[in-house]
């Protein structure tokens, strides 16, 4: 939950996907759920050469099984504040996944 929640405060800030498959996107992140599933607005496929067929694409929902890396906005994040909620949850057994 703690990646989830951390995702959430981000929503409206611009962002880059890189999926499985290659195919790296950036857009405005409007929503995030549980699963790590991600709707953008304002999408830009970057490498358009490569993947011309999403010229036309302007929203997109990401599957958060075929994402490989996000790449955030370092300004956005509190570097402290996520560390902190790290060491909580990790400290807090029961919030352990065995």
């Amino acid at each position: 939950m703690l990646f989830f929640s951390f995702f959430k405060t981000l929503t409206n800030q611009t962002i880059t996907v890189e999926l499985k498959n290659d195919i790296r996107i950036r857009g405005v992140l409007k929503s995030v759920d549980q699963f790590l599933n991600i709707k953008l607005d304002e999408v830009e496929v970057l490498e358009l050469d490569r993947f011309a067929h999403f010229s036309s694409v302007k929203t997109m929902f990401i599957r958060g099984s075929v994402v490989r890396y996000l790449v955030l906005p370092k300004s956005e994040i509190d570097v402290e504040l996520l560390e902190d909620a790290t060491r909580r949850e990790y400290d807090n057994p029961s919030t352990r996944q065995h």
